[in-house]
């Protein structure tokens, strides 16, 4: 027992240097940890127990994807939704078929279902080694794709294997599979969301901030169990958890609990990316043992990999160039749109009575209206206009941020695969022909892929945008001063209306926090209809928390 304690005390402290080592060697810090748990794996002396892969899946990866959930911007994965969408359904299911059979004809022994449920399993991209473009000079706009799609795809990933799995045994219909699909995406969806607004239910009545970070510990699991249970993707249903923590968490839990969670959270997600990096590592020697107990070569084994990883590539290019050319004439047809937006957003604005709905004929949005629009509620107004604000938000968002042959160059070199991958290939069952040779071909795959793609991801964004200062469209300091702004007129609204009202009755701390209080929720409101850069205003919503903070700090009394 002491031995093992030992152990997780070394890999804890491997973990906690492994970011310290980042910034002095320059290497990414889940490139150093999966490195020094392929180098221990081979010491003879350490006889490491078996890591099931059931760990990994439905351990570490739901509260990392509801990390990752939490951490993502609404407005951003609102945005790209449909893009991510597709990255994460079409190019998986597009990239295991294709890759089942280029399997089958490689290795006719395997057969066409087993190789498509090998190209399942090495299909989605890795949700933490997606973390090593983070720190990059990449835009936000292709780093949300690709945060998003690593998010999303495991669930396609892992319905697909388990169809393939079914089809080796003649259970299988396309029909029942997509409806199998649509299943387990909508009850996770369903699951998640019930989740999430429980969660903020319970935790926003809870006054003890540690304990209500505690609690959300829980909400992965308590999303992506049920989910498991019904046959539907428990890892959606963390994820949908995750957005709506993101979305409700800043309007109904207090500033305290809001900066405990995310400082326990970056712990505990430092320590999950650290684990699944090193699980990786650990198993290799378990990998090899398989093999070499079988008949099957493992030189055979990393030929396919290299291969494959290949193929990969190239399918995950094919998808990426047309997909960037849709999203470009998309942006175009919104941009010709948005005089007749901002048109309507002024008669809306002023006093005129409401028009009619405008029309839009998607071929030609610069040509005549196709039909005429209904006409408009008075009652409506409000939600009418804040609708017209949130599409030139969007409309700016999308010419302000395009995404070319250099963000198209990125989002495919970027997509590696990773521990998941190594997870899924050993959940195979036993029976699995050449079971020990698709796994060790996932293995041998997310290892070049983490090792080759994550070495070089960074030098290559640097020299892409070697001569590109970072644009988010409206200069940054122009938009940090309406922000100010923003702020400043509310504090303004609220103060002559106590001064109206001859409300006397709150303390001086009180009544700055119930300024504080309406300034956040003019922030939140602003970011709900998109108006200004999330960065910018993630950075003044946490001075409005600290300012926050400090006052109810200093109004309580004397313990």
């Amino acid at each position: 027992m002491l031995t093992q304690i030992a152990v997780a005390i070394a890999l804890l402290l491997v973990i906690a240097w492994a970011p310290v080592l980042e910034s002095r060697l320059r290497v990414a810090s889940p490139l150093l940890l999966v490195v020094v748990g392929l180098g221990v794996s081979l010491v003879p002396a350490l006889h490491l127990p078996a890591i099931p892969p059931e760990i990994v899946l439905e351990g570490l990866l739901p509260p990392l994807l509801y990390a990752s959930a939490r951490a993502m911007a609404p407005m951003h994965f609102r945005r790209e939704l449909r893009t991510i969408s597709g990255l994460s359904v079409v190019l998986v299911i597009v990239t295991s078929l294709l890759l089942g059979c280029l399997f089958w004809w490689l290795a006719p022994d395997i057969g066409f279902a087993w190789g498509v449920a090998l190209g399942a399993i090495v299909s989605p991209t890795d949700a933490v080694a997606t973390s090593i473009i983070k720190k990059s000079s990449l835009p936000r706009r292709a780093v949300t794709l690709l945060d998003g799609e690593s998010m999303l795809n495991d669930a396609t990933a892992l319905v697909l294997l388990r169809t393939a799995v079914a089809a080796t045994a003649g259970d299988f219909s396309l029909v029942g599979s997509l409806g199998t699909f649509v299943y387990a995406v909508l009850v996770a969806v369903l699951i998640g969301l019930a989740v999430g607004w429980v969660d903020m239910a319970i935790r926003r009545r809870i006054a003890e901030p540690t304990v209500n970070t505690i609690l959300s510990f829980t909400v992965p699991f308590l999303a992506s169990i049920p989910a498991e249970l019904l046959n539907a993707s428990g890892l959606v249903a963390a994820v949908v958890a995750g957005l709506y923590a993101s979305s409700r968490a800043p309007r109904v839990l207090p500033p305290r609990h809001r900066l405990s969670d995310m400082q326990n959270w970056a712990s505990l997600r430092l320590v999950l990316e650290g684990a699944i990096f090193l699980t990786m590592g650990l198993q290799l020697s378990g990998v090899v043992s398989e093999v070499s107990e079988s008949q099957d070569s493992a030189f055979v084994a990393v030929e396919l990999a290299v291969v494959a990883l290949l193929v990969l590539l190239g399918i995950r290019a094919g998808y990426v160039a047309p997909l960037l050319w849709a999203l470009s004439r998309r942006s175009r047809r919104m941009y010709a749109f948005q005089p007749r937006i901002a048109a309507f957003r002024e008669k809306l604005e002023s006093d005129e009575p409401l028009p009619q709905r405008p029309a839009w004929n998607p071929r030609d949005p610069t040509g005549p209206r196709v039909r005429a629009g209904r006409q408009l509620r008075e009652e409506h107004r409000d939600r009418y206009l804040s609708r017209a604000r949130v599409l030139l938000a969007d409309i700016d968002y999308l010419a302000a941020q395009p995404l070319g042959l250099r963000e198209g160059i990125v989002v495919v070199w970027a997509g590696m695969r990773g521990a998941i991958t190594v997870a899924a290939a050993q959940s195979l069952p036993a029976e699995t022909p050449h079971r020990a040779l698709l796994v060790l071909i996932a293995f041998c795959l997310a290892t070049i892929s983490l090792l080759v793609q994550g070495a070089t991801i960074g030098p290559v964004v640097s020299r892409l945008y070697a001569h590109t200062p970072a644009d988010d469209g409206e200069d940054d300091a122009e938009q940090r001063r309406r922000i100010q702004d923003l702020l400043d007129e509310t504090a303004a609204k609220l103060a002559a209306g106590t001064n109206d009202t001859n409300d006397t009755g709150d303390t001086g701390e009180q009544h700055w926090i119930r300024i504080l209080q309406a300034q956040r929720e003019a922030l939140l409101d602003a970011r709900d209809e998109g108006l200004y850069a999330a960065d910018n205003l993630s950075a003044a919503l946490r001075i409005v928390d600290a300012d926050q903070i400090a006052l109810e700090l200093r109004d309580e009394p004397d313990q």
